[in-house]
């Protein structure tokens, strides 16, 4: 039996292979990270891909590997807006994807939500709430590392950010589904 994901999987012998296969195709999700840079978005987005068998599309390594800056706004939101139309793609081909992001705004996220939604996918919401000391920490070690070594991101920067981010509360939270077996 040939899967939507073009490996081959052994001739179903029971009904409950059936179901197996329906529950399956039944839990694609568009992933959606969440948070400040330094946050470790990038890090759960490896592990969410990589653990759900998913697709991971992370924004800055695409603004990186095209030669942009990351802060240049046009870019970003015209890789966002290409990478949001494979992800679409994707998503009718039965495979999840991680969408990384950051998304700071709760428009956004809404955007994101009601979109797939449309589509007929659930949607999960990782956002991850980390103190502003420790994102500094985490940013200022980053700094010194490739490529971000060519891009630094200042104190005055993340304080700016960290005023504008809009984080989800618990009543937004409950919009977005429970990843699988979370009970």
């Amino acid at each position: 039996m040939q899967s939507s994901r073009g490996s081959h999987r052994r001739t179903p012998r029971y009904w409950s292979d059936y179901l197996l296969d329906w529950r399956t195709m039944n839990e694609t999700r568009l992933i959606l990270t969440c948070g400040l840079p330094g946050a470790g978005k990038t890090t759960l987005a490896r592990h969410l891909a990589d653990s759900r068998d998913a697709v991971r599309l992370t924004s800055d390594d695409w603004i990186i590997a095209l030669g942009s800056n990351p802060w240049d706004e046009a870019t970003r939101v015209a890789i966002e807006r290409e990478l949001w139309h494979l992800t679409q793609e994707i998503l009718r081909r039965g495979l999840s994807v991680v969408l990384d992001f950051g998304l700071w705004g709760r428009s956004e996220r809404d955007a994101f939500r009601m979109a797939a939604r449309d589509l007929g996918f659930g949607v999960e919401l990782h956002y991850l709430d980390v103190p502003t000391h420790e994102l500094w920490r985490r940013i200022d070690e980053r700094n010194a590392e490739s490529p971000w070594d060519s891009f630094p991101i200042s104190r005055a920067h993340l304080d700016e950010w960290a005023a504008t981010f809009q984080a989800p509360d618990a009543a937004e939270l409950a919009l977005f589904d429970a990843p699988p077996n979370s009970g």
